[in-house]
């Protein structure tokens, strides 16, 4: 679950390297930015339900900390987390 200054998001689109479009829970479109951490580890595709963490400096972007699995996503559909 997030914490306070963390949000569930959806993958929109793709943008190359480590850089993806996510629309975050709150109605805003942000670019979300993949860590080194999870680039080779973790694949994340379009549609991928995923926890960020918008940046305090600019609203617009935000780092990407964790990708749902696509039971988990489901199960946060069923209780109502995201749509």
């Amino acid at each position: 679950m997030p914490n306070d200054d963390e949000l569930f998001a959806v993958v929109t689109e793709h943008n190359g390297g480590n850089h993806v479009r996510v629309r975050c829970a709150d109605g805003t479109n942000r670019m979300g930015r993949i860590p080194g951490r999870m680039k080779y580890r973790t694949w994340i595709n379009e549609g991928d339900v995923v926890l960020v963490e918008p940046w305090d400096w600019q609203d617009e972007k935000a780092n990407i900390e964790w990708r749902y699995s696509e039971q988990d996503a489901e199960q946060l559909r069923e209780e109502g987390h995201i749509e």
